[in-house]
């Protein structure tokens, strides 16, 4: 039976691009109404686990539970079902840079809702409000900052009301007083509309510091779990490396290929 604390629930997921494999046997839980960030290094499978969340891509073994359905089984009409029941916050953005602010935030309700324009008015203005930006609801977005555009994303994300928020690397490239307005409203708006959220960063201070729990990945595996402290604290190789940004341990620097001779050799692009 999925467990009924968790609302999103991987159970030994495998997942590859060809032959270059991502995920393996993977399981993980993310405790509903909580804040979880999935951590870890370049091309460890964050951002893959978020696709696997939403039906972009779907497992090859294994199960990806959304309050207990499994999503890689959902027909099409299923999975816009469930996709109605989240959030996602693209890395950067991902305005549409020819709609206003205020066309941007409505998007969401135009397409998967049938309220009146009157009341689709209200509710766009309420969520710029929730993010201090109803004020700039005429703008475009190459009228306002990248911090700014953060946060109209992030009004357009709970436009429906989302039970989970899915976020990919929201502080990338925002200034410390962006980062920092961007961390509270994550925390803020997850404690007063009730939501489970998940957190794809790389910045360990403003992540550790809002997360309820973290999950590290690994080359295709979870490397640790817990709360921050406890993640912190473990003494798995690859956590202590990742946690104290330590350029020498289990994570290597060069990408797998060729041994040195073969390329730098005294043969080395000789002619057969």
């Amino acid at each position: 039976m999925p467990d009924t604390s968790a609302l999103v629930d991987l159970r030994n997921v495998t997942f590859s691009y060809g032959e270059r494999v991502i995920l393996r046997d993977v399981s993980l839980q993310v405790p509903r109404g909580k804040v979880t960030a999935l951590m870890g290094a370049s091309g460890g499978g964050k951002t893959t686990v978020l696709r696997l969340i939403g039906g972009q891509q779907r497992a090859q073994q294994g199960q990806v539970l959304f309050d207990g359905q499994d999503v890689g089984l959902l027909d099409a009409a299923g999975l816009f079902a469930a996709r109605r029941r989240m959030g996602m916050l693209f890395q950067f953005g991902a305005l549409f840079t020819d709609l206003s602010v205020f066309e941007n935030v409505a998007f969401p309700l135009r397409e998967h809702t049938d309220l009146s324009e009157a009341l689709i008015r209200d509710v766009v203005l309420m969520k710029l409000n929730a993010v201090g930006l109803r004020g700039a609801r005429d703008l475009l977005p190459s009228q306002i900052s990248g911090g700014m555009a953060r946060r109209v994303a992030l009004a357009r994300a709970i436009a429906l009301d989302p039970e989970l928020i899915m976020y990919d690397e929201p502080f990338a490239g925002l200034d410390p007083i962006s980062l920092g307005t961007t961390a509270q409203l994550i925390r803020q708006l997850n404690d007063a509309m009730g939501l489970t959220s998940v957190l794809v960063s790389h910045d360990l201070t403003a992540t550790f510091h809002l997360a309820d729990h973290v999950i590290i990945l690994g080359p295709g595996v979870v490397a640790a779990q817990g709360t921050p402290a406890e993640v912190m604290a473990s003494t798995d190789p690859l956590v202590h490396q990742f946690v104290n940004a330590l350029p020498v341990g289990p994570v290597p620097f060069h990408y797998p290929g060729p041994d040195a001779a073969q390329d730098f050799g005294p043969t080395a692009g000789a002619r057969p």
